[in-house]
């Protein structure tokens, strides 16, 4: 089923697309968000990725699993480009007279989550990592892929994806330590140390 849908997407088969769309869009949204922690920009992600996914599709190898993995990759690369536009964007904002002012988004997307307080003692944590740390921690904990698909999915070798993993979960409980939260984000992590391991058999 996979190879077959894969050799469809490489000859440009707008139904076998589809199919990866609705195998796939909710994972890739998913992930979108827990890199931005923002949902209207994670929809627009989510259009980028199938955009990109489709102009990359002669690059999908003829056999293999799940792509799955392939599109986080390109959502991750997606993400950073959308990063990099906001802060062009917000610097040339920066630049216009004061008076403009510019929208704050923070509670309307805050009015959008169903577990603020997990939220954000997540997003405070996730402020003391890198964004390589960031995307592998997205990947393997919150997407639920094993070493060798992240490491597939970023373009890295496996032992890479360890060592990230590894530093992120060490800054991510260093920087909870301090507040409320801090036995419930040692219970995150244990399980999620859990599933990636279940995922590496």
């Amino acid at each position: 089923m996979d190879t077959q849908l894969r050799a469809r997407i490489r000859a440009g088969d707008h139904d076998a697309f589809g199919v990866l769309f609705d195998a796939c869009s909710r994972s890739v949204y998913n992930h979108a968000f827990r890199l931005t922690g923002d949902w209207a920009l994670a929809e627009d992600i989510v259009s980028l990725t199938f955009l990109e996914a489709w102009r990359l599709r002669g690059k999908v190898g003829e056999e293999g699993g799940s792509l799955r993995p392939w599109l986080l990759g390109v959502a991750t690369n997606v993400a950073r480009n959308t990063r990099r536009a906001a802060r062009r964007h917000a610097a040339a904002v920066s630049r216009l007279p004061r008076d403009e002012g510019v929208r704050d988004f923070a509670d309307e997307v805050v009015a959008r989550i169903d577990d603020a307080r997990q939220l954000a003692l997540v997003r405070a944590g996730l402020a003391a990592l890198r964004r390589p740390e960031r995307e592998v921690l997205a990947l393997c904990v919150w997407s639920g892929l094993d070493y060798a698909a992240a490491a597939q999915a970023l373009g890295v070798p496996v032992g890479t994806v360890r060592s990230r993993l590894s530093r992120a979960r060490t800054k991510l409980a260093r920087a909870l330590e301090p507040g409320g939260g801090r036995g419930q984000i040692r219970e995150d992590r244990t399980a999620a140390a859990g599933t990636v391991k279940e995922g590496n058999r």
